[in-house]
């Protein structure tokens, strides 16, 4: 165990910056993930058939295959098709966003059909127009309904970054290895990467307890101080809902 937190303060520098990639990738594919959930959500909504229709099968398509077979065919098999490669942190960007965006779609949809219609009729009863409507009076309710899935989804984001390993890019799974090869201390090394993931994933989730307290009190809904603490189950209400 000496052995390997020695080598590990040795190439602490290395490690830092393993773990800045798993950062970037995390913040980046989960910014991804954010524009297309909403985009596609918003399109699953829509009066248009043509954009519903366009907003299923994509989602569809990303949920119901793997994501390592979207992390390799953007890595090895996209290049062959289009002449053009990515680099490995940039792909798992782009697959977590695909992956995720496309589950999180669902939870914009469902959280803004579960807004009551009366919302909708009082709405409209104000003469708002549809984009005012959407913005000022029903995202903001179904905000709320929303950040509890989206915490579930970021936290699984960030535990699918190890996945980068597998395009060799230097994350802290692949510095981690390398130290565990050095040395030899399987048991350590693992113990010590669950340890870190843990503390991220932690961190992360008080992050989105905080936004769900401000989106909270906009409404003016009461909030206590524990609620930064505790661990958020995904709301039912923002799976699925009927208006």
């Amino acid at each position: 165990m000496s052995d390997f937190f020695s080598l590990l303060a040795e190439e602490f520098p290395q490690v830092r910056s393993g773990l800045w990639v798993t950062l970037q990738a995390t913040v980046l594919g989960a910014l991804l993930a954010g524009v297309l959930a909403f985009a596609l959500g918003l399109m699953a909504n829509s009066r248009l058939l043509l954009a519903r229709g366009f907003s299923r099968v994509v989602v569809e398509f990303f949920r119901g295959t793997s994501l390592y077979i979207q992390l390799f065919w953007l890595y090895y098999a996209m290049p062959l098709v289009t002449g053009y490669e990515l680099a490995p942190v940039a792909c798992g960007v782009v697959a977590f966003g695909l992956n995720y965006g496309a589950y999180g779609s669902e939870v914009v949809r469902g959280a803004i059909n579960s807004v009551p219609r009366a919302q909708y009729e009082a709405a409209i009863a104000l003469n708002l127009s549809p984009a005012r409507r959407l913005w000022k009076v029903i995202l903001p309710q179904a905000w709320v309904q929303m950040i509890p899935s989206f915490t579930n989804l970021l936290i699984q984001l960030l535990k699918c970054t190890p996945l980068l390993w597998l395009l060799s890019a230097a994350d802290l799974m692949t510095v981690v290895q390398t130290l565990r090869d050095r040395t030899g201390e399987t048991l350590t090394a693992y113990l010590t990467l669950l340890a870190v993931y843990f503390v991220l994933a932690y961190a992360l989730t008080m992050l989105m307890n905080l936004l769900e307290r401000s989106a909270k009190r906009r409404l003016g809904l009461a909030t206590g101080a524990t609620s930064l603490f505790k661990s958020r189950s995904a709301s039912t209400a923002a799976v699925g809902g009927t208006r």
